[in-house]
C-alpha cells in the first residue's frame, strides 16, 4: 500500500511562503527584505519518475508591466486521492516576462504515483501524473491457503481434456514461408465439471520444417462488439511460430458467422455476459478460472507443433492480454523466456479499486448481489490477482505503463513487475499515455525478444 497519503509535508522554496488567500499579484515592497527575482529551470526526467524527490518546474507569468509577487499553490495528491503535500509561496516576476518556479520538496517522498496541480495566481498552470521510486512499492501478495491447490486442480482438469485440435488452413492468408490456420480446440469446462469449452484462434506456423522460438498473443477486454471482423494474421513473417488465442466468449468465439473472420463457419456467441461478472464469487466456475486454463492450453497446443521450440517461449498483450501473459507465465508447466504485458488488467485489486471506478463498481454490486462481505470479495479476487501469479514467474519481464492511464493505473501494474525478480526485466513509463499502447511497442518488445534469441 501506498503510506504517504498519511500526512502532509509544507515547505519553503526561496522565499517566505505565504498562503494563496491574497488575490492577485503584489507589488513587492522596497527595502532589504524585498524576495529576489527567480528564473530558474530544472530538466525534468521524460517519464516523470523520480528517485526520492521531484523537482519540477512551474510557469509563472506576470501580464503587469511592474514587478510584481505571484502567488503560487501546488497541491500533490496520491493516486488514493489523498493529499500527500501542499506548497505555498511567492515568486517576484519582473513586468511582462515568464519565470519558471521550481518545485522542490525539502524531504523525501513515499514511494507511489502522485498528481500535480499547480495554481499561479489562482489559475491552474500545470496538472500533471508522477511517479516516485515506483520500484520500491510494495503490493504484498494476498494469496489465501489453498492458492496452490486451487490453481493445480484445474491445471488437472485442463489436463484431462482432449483438445481435439483441428487446423483449418486459411489459403487467403498463408504465404511460401508461413502457413496460417484457424485452430478450433476444447479446454476446461465453465466449471468443476460439464463439457469442455470450444475455444479458436489463428496459428502461424513456418514451412521450413525448422525449430522456431514460439510466441503467443493475447487480447484485451473484446469492447469491439460481436459485430466487428477479427483480424486474420498473414503468413509474411517467418521468424517465430506463432499464436493469437481467442479465449472463451471473446472475439472468435463472439462473432456470428455473417461477420465472414477467415474460417469460421458457424455462429459463436458469448454466453457470458460481462466477463469481469460472471459467475463472480464461485471460484469453481469463475469467468477467469476458465479464461486463465484457456491461456494456459494456447501453450500445450504449440508444443503439440514440430515446428515449436518451447526452450524459446514468448508472450504479449495489452489490458486483458497483459493479464493473460501474467497467467500463463505463472500457471504453465512449459516455463516462459519472457513475457512483455502492456497496460496490464486485474492488478492488486485492494488498491484498484480505490483508485478508479471500474472494475471494482462491478465487482461490489456482484459481492452484494452474492452476499459476500468486503474481505469475502477481496478474497475470492485474491486467486486472479496478477500480483499473486507473479509469485510464481521467474522469467524476464517488460512491462509499460501510461501515468494517465484511468482504466489500469500504473499502481495495478507495478504491483506484480515488482514481485518478479530477474535482472533482465524492463519497465518503461510514459506520462501522456492513457489506456494504450506506446508507439513504438512492437518495435520495442522485438528488441527485448532479441536479447533470449
Amino acid at each position: 500500500m501506498i503510506t504517504s497519503s498519511k500526512y502532509s509535508i509544507f515547505f519553503m522554496a526561496l522565499v517566505t511562503a505565504v498562503l494563496l488567500g491574497a488575490c492577485g499579484c503584489e507589488k513587492p515592497k522596497d527595502g532589504p527584505d524585498k524576495p529576489q527575482p527567480q528564473d530558474t529551470t530544472v530538466v525534468e526526467p521524460e517519464d516523470l519518475i523520480w528517485s526520492g524527490k521531484p523537482s519540477f518546474n512551474v510557469p509563472v507569468a506576470n501580464a503587469e508591466a511592474e514587478e510584481a509577487r505571484i502567488p503560487i499553490l501546488i497541491r500533490i495528491t496520491t493516486d488514493l486521492k489523498q493529499l500527500a503535500l501542499e506548497i505555498a509561496d511567492t515568486m517576484t516576476v519582473a513586468g511582462n516576462t515568464e519565470a519558471n518556479y521550481v518545485a522542490t520538496p525539502s524531504e523525501k517522498m513515499a514511494p507511489g504515483f502522485y498528481r500535480a496541480m499547480c495554481l499561479v495566481n489562482n489559475k491552474n498552470v500545470r496538472t500533471f501524473n508522477f511517479g516516485v521510486d515506483p520500484f520500491d512499492i510494495v503490493s504484498a501478495p494476498d494469496m489465501q491457503s489453498d492458492y496452490t491447490a486451487y490453481w493445480q486442480t484445474a491445471k488437472d482438469q485442463l489436463a484431462a481434456v482432449d483438445m481435439n485440435a483441428v487446423l483449418t488452413e486459411i489459403t487467403a492468408n498463408s504465404s511460401a514461408t508461413r502457413k496460417v490456420y484457424l485452430v478450433e480446440m476444447y479446454s476446461v469446462p465453465d466449471g468443476l465439471s460439464g463439457e469442455p469449452v470450444k475455444i479458436r484462434g489463428y496459428y502461424c506456423e513456418p514451412t521450413d520444417g525448422e525449430k522456431h522460438p514460439v510466441l503467443v498473443h493475447f487480447y484485451g477486454y473484446d469492447t469491439q462488439g460481436s459485430k466487428s471482423k477479427c483480424e486474420c494474421p498473414s503468413g509474411g513473417n517467418s521468424k517465430y511460430a506463432e499464436f493469437y488465442l481467442s479465449h472463451r466468449g471473446q472475439y472468435l468465439n463472439n462473432r456470428p458467422a455473417t461477420t465472414h473472420n477467415p474460417g469460421i463457419d458457424e455462429d459463436c456467441e458469448n454466453i457470458y455476459g460481462d466477463w469481469f461478472a460472471y459467475h463472480f464469487g464461485d471460484k469453481g466456475s469463475y469467468y477467469y478460472r476458465g479464461a486463465f486454463m484457456d491461456a494456459v492450453q494456447a501453450v500445450r497446443f504449440m508444443a503439440t507443433r514440430e515446428t515449436s521450440d518451447m526452450t524459446k517461449l514468448f508472450a504479449e498483450g495489452s489490458s486483458q492480454g497483459g493479464a493473460l501473459c501474467y497467467a500463463a507465465a505463472g500457471l504453465s508447466d512449459i516455463p516462459f523466456t519472457a513475457i512483455t504485458p502492456n497496460v496490464a488488467f486485474l492488478g492488486d485489486f485492494p488498491d484498484y479499486f480505490k483508485i478508479v471506478d471500474w472494475p471494482g463498481s462491478t465487482a461490489k454490486a456482484a459481492a452484494k448481489a452474492a452476499g459476500m462481505s468486503t474481505d469475502e470479495m477481496y478474497a475470492f479476487l485474491s486467486y486472479y490477482d496478477t500480483k499473486n501469479l507473479a509469485t510464481r514467474i521467474s522469467c524476464a519481464v517488460l512491462a509499460t505503463s501510461g501515468l494517465k492511464d484511468g482504466t489500469c493505473p500504473p499502481h495495478t501494474n507495478i504491483a506484480p513487475y515488482n514481485l518478479i525478480n530477474n535482472p533482465q526485466s524492463e519497465y518503461h513509463f510514459y506520462p501522456n499515455m492513457t489506456h494504450d499502447y506506446p508507439k513504438n511497442w512492437y518495435s520495442m518488445i522485438e528488441q527485448f525478444r532479441q536479447k533470449f534469441l
